[in-house]
């Protein structure tokens, strides 16, 4: 079984769908993650992160996957463990920008459906459903309200050690939404077989009892 699990920043798709991998025994596979690691590389490396030639070969020569220890899945890029340096700030400002370029999708779009090849997943992202796993038995759209968005991002910097001005991340989330709904490639958009679930009431438990409440488990 596959399951999509797409949604904007801060909607809480990445521990949805994480504790819901975790309950039904599945492989989870975090694309968002993916995409970060190779803007925290691109940013590491000095790239023009408009420069889509050179992206998209840092893509092609970048190693990137899921290592799983008792601590959590932990995100590898070349042998380096950057799940933590992948959640800064000018990481969250840039990826965006980096994951807009069609050649890279290509690339990793690849990359993920071969991760979730011959395996029952749940993977979340911005284009699960409509093109790295359209087939998918499931295919969910988490959405939620701006300001309850900005607080769960907020406190998940906080826990990372970061301090952040709310105005400013709000503005950085719109601008995000905006960029992600409008790219050519891969855009932001709830499909005509997308189960909304807006989440902005709900706990991560009462938003997988709705998702299993869908879920046809032999």
């Amino acid at each position: 079984m596959k399951i999509a699990i797409d949604g904007p920043a801060g909607a809480g798709k990445s521990t949805v769908a994480k504790a819901l991998a975790a309950k039904l025994g599945f492989l989870y596979i975090d694309t968002g993650a993916m995409y970060r690691a190779l803007t925290w590389k691109a940013i590491k490396e000095s790239l023009d992160l408009d420069d889509e030639d050179a992206l998209y070969q840092l893509a092609k020569n970048t190693e990137i996957h899921f290592e799983y220890h008792s601590h959590g899945q932990r995100i590898i890029c070349d042998n380096q463990d950057v799940s933590d340096y992948i959640r800064s700030p000018h990481v969250n400002a840039e990826v965006s920008r980096v994951a807009s370029k069609a050649l890279l999708r290509q690339v990793m779009v690849a990359q993920q459906r071969k991760l979730a090849e011959n395996k029952s997943v749940v993977m979340d992202g911005r284009d699960i459903g409509e093109f790295v796993l359209p087939d998918a038995e499931y295919k969910f759209f988490l959405t939620a309200r701006i300001e309850t968005r900005v607080m769960r991002r907020a406190q998940e910097m906080k826990a990372s050690g970061y301090d952040i001005d709310k105005q400013a991340m709000a503005k950085e989330i719109m601008e995000r939404d905006q960029r992600d709904s409008s790219r050519e490639i891969g855009a932001l958009k709830v499909l005509e077989d997308s189960i909304v679930i807006d989440t902005s009431k709900l706990s991560v438990d009462e938003v997988i009892n709705v998702i299993r409440s869908y879920l046809k488990e032999d």
